[in-house]
């Protein structure tokens, strides 16, 4: 529906809708060195739960439970029930905020309340790993459901596995059947695993240093996307308008 609007404007008025930079590689990349650093920071630091790796965190459930081990599995369960929680937060401020500003873009108030819950955690102790752990893969989820593609390609920012197969596939894509326009698609799936891997280095790097309070790096990172927000495609704004075609 989106795109038949647009298409209908550029018809009408010739010019192209105006880009957000919320799907810009920019955004992305600072998405996902917090999302990177997230994650490091709950598996070091908060008792060695993956905040955005749902899959690890099913598989140290499961063996829990049949070991017996009902309060190690109650660790794992928590920050999997949040996590599916998020999701369902994220679409429905996507539902209820989509048309609400015209000032802001829905996905800005998505980034708002993770600072927030994330800058909070910053604050919990050790005792509290379990709250802790619960609200970082609550802002994680709500992340991976509002920021889905990057320059249109489809893409996560909390993990890895999906983003290194389209790379990998492009990449063979690239070289098998010499299509050079996918090694563009490539680079930006190996730029965000870089980013990721980055974050994570540097949540590894600081947590000596500042503790608990090494989840406000992540604050500060997902701020700078919310400001890039605010910002409009230099490509889709400042592109000369295309002839309009003819009745």
């Amino acid at each position: 529906m989106k795109t038949s609007l647009q298409k209908l404007l550029y018809i009408k008025t010739g010019r192209r809708p105006r880009g957000q930079m919320s799907e810009a590689f920019l955004t992305a990349a600072f998405l996902s060195l917090s999302g990177g650093l997230q994650d490091a920071y709950t598996y070091l630091f908060r008792g060695r739960v993956f905040a955005n790796a749902q899959t690890g965190n099913i598989v140290l459930l499961s063996t829990n439970l049949c070991e017996g081990n009902g309060a190690a599995a109650l660790r794992y369960l928590v920050p999997l029930l949040f996590f599916a929680f998020g999701v369902a937060f994220a679409e429905y401020i996507r539902r209820r905020c989509r048309q609400a500003s015209r000032h802001m873009h829905w996905r800005q108030s998505v980034l708002l309340i993770e600072i927030l819950l994330l800058f909070l955690v910053g604050f919990f102790p050790e005792e509290w790993n379990m709250f802790a752990n619960a609200l970082v893969s609550f802002s994680c989820a709500m992340q991976v459901q509002a920021f889905r593609k990057v320059d249109g390609y489809a893409f996560a920012s909390t993990m890895c596995i999906g983003n290194l197969r389209s790379g990998v596939e492009a990449l063979f894509l690239c070289f098998h059947e010499k299509n050079g326009q996918t090694f563009g698609k490539a680079a930006h799936y190996f730029g965000i695993i870089f980013c990721f891997a980055a974050g994570a280095a540097l949540s590894g790097l600081c947590l000596p240093l500042l503790g608990s309070r090494t989840i406000w790096l992540s604050c500060a990172l997902l701020l700078i996307s919310f400001t890039l927000m605010f910002i409009e495609s230099s490509e889709a704004a400042s592109a000369p308008p295309e002839p309009r075609p003819l009745p």
